[in-house]
């Protein structure tokens, strides 16, 4: 008996025969995988090189790069696998800059020369909620305490103690060496 052979008709694309896509489609879908891909990366890699998550200039980095490649994103939408329009899968196109992670506040610093605090007794002020971060070096032992919030750490002679603490209490209180009776600081906290 004699084989019967099925014609080859070509894909509804123009594209070789038996292939199901078109070259348009296959073109889109390469631009959309790599705009989602470009997306991914500058979402993921966050600040720019300098390593300052902070600087301007990563809200120019981030927002130049999604702006370009709505283009290929808009192409992969408009063709899906079978032509039609809006089949495909979408990237984000978002142009809104991540707010900057919250950062520390610098510690105070209080020197403490021949049992007195150096260049007088300064104030550090603080609005109620903030984090307080206070270092206190000293060339005698003594204990340091931080009235108001109860807080005391024993400092050697040379050497250093560090409060670390949320302002939670208002009004203003005396830092001092404990066991000498001398105010070293004054720590203000005032409404947020």
């Amino acid at each position: 008996m004699p084989r019967m052979s099925l014609p080859e008709y070509p894909s509804p694309g123009g594209g070789a025969p038996g292939r199901g896509t078109s070259r348009a489609a296959r073109v889109g879908f390469i631009l959309g995988g790599l705009a989602v891909l470009l997306i991914a990366f500058v979402i993921l890699r966050g600040g720019d090189d300098s390593g300052d998550p902070s600087s301007s200039s990563s809200v120019q980095t981030t927002a130049a790069p999604q702006a370009s490649t709505g283009v290929a994103t808009q192409e992969a939408q408009s063709t899906g696998a079978n032509g039609d329009r809006g089949a495909a899968e979408t990237g984000s196109t978002s142009t809104s800059a991540r707010p900057a992670p919250p950062t520390e506040p610098a510690p105070r610093l209080v020197r403490v020369v021949d049992g007195q605090p150096q260049g007088g007794i300064k104030t550090f002020s603080y609005k109620k909620g903030d984090q307080v971060l206070l270092t206190v070096e000293s060339d005698t032992a003594d204990e340091i305490h931080v009235h108001g919030y109860d807080l005391k750490r024993n400092v050697t002679a040379g050497g250093s103690v560090q409060f670390s603490f949320k302002a939670t209490i208002e009004g203003r209180f005396e830092i001092e060496l404990e066991d000498a009776g001398v105010q070293i600081a004054m720590l203000e906290v005032t409404p947020s």
